[in-house]
């Protein structure tokens, strides 16, 4: 994350964390230089496994942070600097500007907020900071990139027809920038060079649809009272993998998930008798990094649902989720006259009618026979 200073101050020393440029410090002389000079420091975390005496509660989790749902313990970390001014001397000046460093993020202005307090001693004490202010940063997809990221396949047993994802949902093969493998190919070298400074960029198996993540789902038996949904997530993304990856849709009857099988679940945005919307994460040390493209490069999964009396109907795709997103980003879905429909109940009657025909004439050409 960066922020800029409203004046001359400095960052003497840090805890959890480091600037990545120290700046021009030359106007300090003798001793100990500070840690950055820089008017707009750019900090990051440190890896795990830092050196103790450069650690502090809650750090170094190396810039990786989970979902608050996905992993309590990894959705926040936490740095501990010393700052004064090289000459105003009168206080405590807030910096501005605030930014995180990755794409897609808005951060607005600080505000000053009630005073963290801290507990000691077992809990019988409890310290007070001189001042907290909160920076809030809001995730905009559109501003993250030009085009979507993912997008969605369907299918049903009742229907023989796959509805694949939409014709250039991420991108179209041609277009300046659109680059893909064709099958057989193996990328070169030169476009596999990564940059650790920043996301890389993707490079897709060539397709109709060019999206670097597919989420297919299938709507795959019908019980009595239940019925079962299997989602399959594949990477199609030659140059990346995807660890601590979430998955996250959007359908009425999850308010009647009865069981998942190999992800984790959990609902979200429960509201009074609305409980439509659920998280998917993998299992750690199972299926919670998605490999890149490849023979392993998916990961799937089954769910079970009770048959709601009140609104469950495989009619005008009912079945089929109103959104995904993955990893934040929703995917295009296909258009819904393009669902996989219910057989026709006219033609299904023809087929029995003609059916019960050549089986009754069936019948007479035996009983003539004997």
């Amino acid at each position: 994350m960066g922020w800029d200073w409203t004046g001359d101050e400095v960052i003497w020393a840090m805890q959890g964390a480091e600037a990545t440029e120290q700046g021009n410090c030359s106007r300090f002389k003798g001793g100990q230089l500070p840690h950055c000079c820089e008017k707009s420091p750019f900090i990051v975390d440190l890896l795990p496994g830092a050196p103790y005496n450069m650690q502090t509660t809650n750090c170094c989790k190396g810039g990786i942070l989970s979902s608050m749902i996905q992993d309590p313990s990894k959705f926040g970390a936490v740095f501990q600097m010393s700052t004064s001014a090289a000459t105003d001397k009168s206080g405590f000046h807030m910096p501005e500007n605030f930014t995180i460093g990755v794409p897609g993020y808005t951060c607005a202005k600080p505000v000053q907020v009630a005073p963290s307090k801290y507990s000691s001693d077992g809990g019988r004490r409890w310290t007070q900071a001189l001042g907290t202010w909160n920076v809030t940063c809001m995730y905009s997809q559109f501003l993250a990139s030009t085009s979507p990221k993912c997008c969605v396949s369907l299918s049903a047993f009742y229907n023989s027809t796959i509805v694949p994802c939409p014709k250039c949902s991420c991108s179209c093969q041609g277009l300046p920038g659109a680059k893909c493998v064709k099958f057989g190919e193996t990328p070169s070298l030169l476009q596999q060079i990564k940059d650790s400074n920043r996301e890389s960029p993707s490079l897709v198996r060539c397709s109709q649809h060019m999206c670097p993540i597919r989420v297919h789902w299938h709507v795959k038996q019908s019980y009595t009272h239940y019925w079962r949904v299997k989602i399959t997530v594949n990477n199609l993304n030659i140059l990346k993998n995807y660890s601590q990856w979430n998955l996250v849709a959007l359908h009425p009857n999850l308010k009647s998930l009865i069981q998942v099988f190999s992800f984790n679940y959990e609902p979200l945005n429960q509201y009074g008798q609305i409980n439509d919307t659920g998280i998917f994460w993998g299992i750690e040390y199972y299926n919670d990094m998605l490999l890149q493209e490849g023979e392993s490069g998916n990961v799937q999964t089954e769910m079970l649902l009770l048959k709601d009396p009140d609104m469950f109907t495989f009619r005008e795709g009912w079945g089929f989720p109103r959104r995904i997103l993955f990893n934040g980003d929703e995917c295009v879905m296909p258009p819904p006259d393009q669902y996989p429909r219910l057989p026709n109940t006219a033609q299904l009657g023809a087929q029995l009618s003609f059916s019960t025909i050549l089986f009754s004439l069936w019948l007479l050409i035996l009983c003539a026979e004997q």
